[in-house]
């Protein structure tokens, strides 16, 4: 047995004849449609912060540190904290 909330069928029956072609209230039609910008702005990237560079290279800097910390604990036998005297 399909349990149906009224709320829910009486709220799409409301906006199903708000949308209709013959509703007096067609521009609610238009607002209701959302439409994507044609043409896609032009910026300018930026110098400092988060940039595609920077995030690229900070990958990369964190990729290396972290497989030169696997190599330091094996050569030594001690974690990196021990290694450092910490």
């Amino acid at each position: 047995m399909k349990i149906v909330d009224p709320c829910s069928l009486q709220t799409r029956n409301i906006l199903q004849y708000l949308l209709r072609s013959d509703h007096p209230f067609t521009p609610l039609k238009t607002m209701v449609k959302s439409s994507q910008p044609t043409i896609a702005p032009k910026l300018e990237e930026p110098k400092f912060g988060f940039s595609a560079y920077a995030e690229r290279l900070n990958g990369r800097a964190a990729m290396i540190g972290f497989v030169a910390t696997l190599a330091i604990e094996y050569f030594t036998g001690q974690g990196l904290l021990a290694w450092l005297g910490l």
